[in-house]
């Protein structure tokens, strides 16, 4: 029998929950720094000594945090459904909670390319995976000797065409949707999970009120969890397991 397809799309809220700071939530990264200084091709260019330390403090944090509830019952779905996750975050939780298909928007601190392309060159041509190893100024870029930088998407750069395919793609195709963790603030990424069809079911697993608009006619179809990312997650796979298993 053919697995029902399954789309995963996360954000911050599921990696609070292992510790990880979040950038737009109260006390989050976005108090203690202003977003255009470590955020932004502007800030880059004023000071990339302050960018590169603020992702390299980033990326030092990840190994002492690890997959909480969420990531482990996101995983574990692989087991019974065709699974996809595309996730706004940009730790690598998913990963190590043994998740298989991810698709990062924002980008990947474990990650870093070169800061200048010529016309017949994605960025991803230059990616580079570093780990947990910090980037320093003078670390070049082995294809065209630039800078190297996070291979983060910052704020007024555009998120990569194959990806934004890609995660359209398999809104498209799949059977559920799972929105979790995340505000749908953040565009164009908010999109995604309405490039599925009108009667895919959505869940949407968020403690706080919904203050996104849902169009009436996908109102019948979609089912907000008001918990947490482990709680909630374990409420949509119980509700999964009895629908299609």
């Amino acid at each position: 029998m053919t697995k029902k397809k399954i789309l995963i799309f996360s954000g911050a809220g599921v990696s609070a929950e292992s510790g990880v700071k979040t950038f737009r939530d109260h006390n989050g990264l976005w108090d203690e720094y202003d977003v255009f200084e470590v955020a932004s091709m502007e800030g880059w260019r004023r000071n990339r000594g302050k960018v590169l330390e603020f992702y390299n403090k980033r990326r030092r944090e990840l190994p002492n945090v690890q997959p909480n509830l969420a990531h482990k019952v996101i995983a574990e779905l692989e087991n019974y459904f065709d699974v996809s996750v595309v996730t706004q975050n940009v730790d690598d939780l998913h990963e190590r909670a043994g998740s298989t298909k991810i698709i990062h928007l924002h980008g990947e601190l474990t990650k870093a390319r070169g800061s200048l392309y010529n016309n017949k060159q994605s960025p991803l041509d230059h990616v580079i995976d570093i780990g947990y190893n910090d980037i320093n100024e003078g670390d070049k870029c082995p294809m065209t000797g630039s800078q190297l930088r996070p291979n983060i998407v910052w704020f007024g750069e555009n998120l990569n065409s194959d990806d934004i395919e890609k995660s359209e793609t398999s809104a498209y195709e799949c059977d559920v949707c799972v929105v979790v963790g995340t505000s749908m603030k953040v565009s164009p990424a908010n999109t995604i999970p309405f490039f599925s069809k009108v009667q895919t079911l959505i869940y949407y697993v968020d403690p706080g009120e919904m203050d996104f608009f849902v169009p009436d006619f996908r109102k019948p179809y979609f089912k907000h969890i008001k918990e947490v990312a482990s709680i909630g997650m374990e409420k949509v796979k119980n509700d999964l397991m009895g629908k299609f298993l």
